[in-house]
């Protein structure tokens, strides 16, 4: 027991590395759900619980209402833990998944109190259940980075910097791409551990390689709880591969999810103090970016590749993309062209003033990074018939 007599500073010096460690969320993975054990199931609404005991009664699925806790108590092994899953994705709603509590016990245990921060949504108990995969993929750090080129759009055999881009690999030696990776582990609530390895992991290979070009590494604001604390291990790699602050550069990927823009904020400006650069990725993908824009002042913007997409042949996105391209340059912002596959995309971009182009015209990611690219001349393109 912690006194409230005790300085706050004495309490953080004894609990320090013992019940929390570092940053658990980010650096600990959950174990495998595996084995014989019981669930236990807390429930938003007293509705969600009668649906759930009626379709486990109906299935014959073994369960046990302890009302004094006010929850549910399915035993579950193997094969019944794979038809519970589907039972409950089929008779609750979405919302209902993400709001219903579980914990997970191995045999017979009863759970004490040192137990629940271990409880989750059953949402991501199910998807963590079919997840073995990538905790094996994280816990044996099968992941390695390939790199893509920014090229000045000026001179494209200039690089400028390298993206860091992760792959998966499985157990065959094959590649897994990032879409199913992170997919997965968002669904399972590892999203911290994934974000935090893919950092590090970008970074040791860039200082393996030795690339003296900047270094574009995304991060997702939703694996970060404090920065301090969850951003450490990525900074003391950077720190430990004796690259500058100012060679990296931290691209803001939240195209998917509305950001919590204070969070976001207090994010940037724990990189920035520090001498790292900012980048606003995907933009043109959200209808916040504008705002994103003046709320945090990024050093870069990277045009979204569907934008970029045949930007030639399309009236909206010519005058959308041409006008953030303007207010980037009145801003003193420079641009990233991204996912540019053509020489029409890339005669638009260029003679819009963007400043950096990247995409398969120019090179696709590669390990090892490329080295040298080829110059794309200014001259007119032929008119096609």
């Amino acid at each position: 027991m912690y006194k409230v007599t005790q300085k706050p500073e004495d309490i953080l010096m004894q609990i320090s590395g013992k019940a929390f460690g570092s940053c658990s969320r980010c650096e600990t993975l959950p174990e495998k759900i595996e084995g014989r054990g019981g669930l236990y199931l807390w429930f938003p609404v007293y509705h969600t619980l009668t649906k759930v005991i009626s379709a486990l009664a109906k299935a014959k699925v073994e369960f046990k209402l302890l009302e004094e806790s006010k929850c549910l108590y399915v035993m579950l092994e193997g094969i019944a833990r794979e038809n519970f899953s589907a039972l409950a994705s089929s008779v609750l709603t979405t919302q209902e998944l993400k709001e219903t509590k579980v914990l997970w016990m191995r045999e017979v245990e009863q759970p004490k109190l040192s137990d629940f921060y271990r409880s989750t949504s059953l949402d991501s108990f199910i998807n963590l259940s079919n997840s073995d995969w990538l905790l094996d993929l994280l816990s044996e750090e099968r992941i390695t980075t390939h790199f893509q080129p920014i090229v000045y759009t000026s001179d494209t055999s200039k690089i400028f910097a390298h993206e860091a881009l992760l792959r998966g690999i499985d157990e065959q030696g094959n590649l897994i791409y990032p879409g199913r990776i992170f997919a997965q582990a968002e669904s399972a609530g590892l999203i911290f551990q994934l974000d935090v390895l893919a950092r590090t992991r970008a970074i040791r290979e860039a200082h393996v390689y030795d690339l003296k070009e900047l270094l574009f590494i995304n991060f997702s604001p939703t694996s970060v709880y404090d920065p301090a604390t969850c951003l450490r291990r990525t900074v003391q790699a950077i720190d430990e591969a004796g690259i500058p602050h100012s060679n990296i550069v931290f691209e803001v990927a939240e195209s998917q999810h509305p950001p919590d823009i204070d969070h976001l904020i207090n994010i940037l400006r724990f990189y920035r103090e520090a001498g790292f650069l900012i980048a606003l990725d995907d933009f043109g993908s959200g209808s916040s970016n504008l705002n994103l824009m003046h709320q945090l002042r990024p050093d870069f913007i990277k045009l979204d590749m569907q934008l970029i997409r045949n930007v030639h042949q399309d009236y909206y996105k010519a005058l959308i993309t041409e006008k953030m391209l303007e207010i980037a340059a009145q801003l003193e912002i420079k641009t990233v062209a991204e996912g540019v596959e053509t020489l029409e995309e890339f005669e638009w971009v260029r003679e819009r003033g963007a400043t950096f182009v990247q995409g398969y015209l120019i090179a696709k990611p590669t390990s090892p990074p490329i080295a040298v690219t080829s110059y794309i001349g200014a001259e007119p393109l032929p008119i096609s018939a």
